[in-house]
């Protein structure tokens, strides 16, 4: 997709503050997606932050809680807390850590990966149904549009890279 001149000084503030607020308004709608897909997807669903932890330990299972817990950036407290829920709902559970007696790895339990996996169909469903929805040309310009800017956000944040599977990516 060719590239006209780069605005520069109010004009680009200006199309950077209609972008964002674009964005914003599009990040709601997906949240109220996210929220009938977490519904559905068991009949206990998890809080945010709960979901947060079963992702992190998707990501990097046997991780301990002072990991998590600045993966999170919440205080051990609230990590354990989080971890007490997650472990009486079967998601995950805590085993001892072979390297030091004084730590616990956690895990996420056949039961999470479960809950995860049904989650991820039923929101990739309602995206899908979303995006198919839309002209070919549209796609085309919002998957550039979230390439660049999930490039941009782990240009901005190394230590906090996106999770973003990139051999999935395919052309609208």
């Amino acid at each position: 997709m060719g590239e006209g001149p780069v605005p520069s000084g109010p004009s680009r503030q200006r199309r950077s503050r209609d972008a964002a607020q674009v964005t914003a308004a599009v990040i709601e709608l997906l949240e109220v997606l996210w929220e009938q897909g977490r519904d559905a997807a068991s009949s206990h669903p998890v809080s945010a932050s709960q979901l947060r932890v079963l992702y992190c330990l998707d990501r990097e299972d046997g991780m301990n809680l002072r990991t998590l817990g600045e993966a999170l950036g919440a205080a051990p407290s609230s990590v354990s807390r989080l971890c007490d829920r997650l472990q009486a709902l079967g998601f995950i559970e805590r085993s001892p850590s072979p390297v030091s007696r004084r730590e616990l790895e956690l895990h996420l339990t056949r039961r999470g990966g479960d809950y995860l996996r049904d989650l991820r169909q039923r929101r990739e469903e309602s995206l899908t149904a979303t995006i198919a929805a839309m002209p070919p040309t549209a796609r085309t310009a919002l998957l550039e549009g979230l390439r660049g800017f999930r490039d941009a956000t782990e240009g901005r944040a190394p230590g906090h890279r996106l999770a973003v599977q990139r051999d999935a990516e395919k052309p609208a």
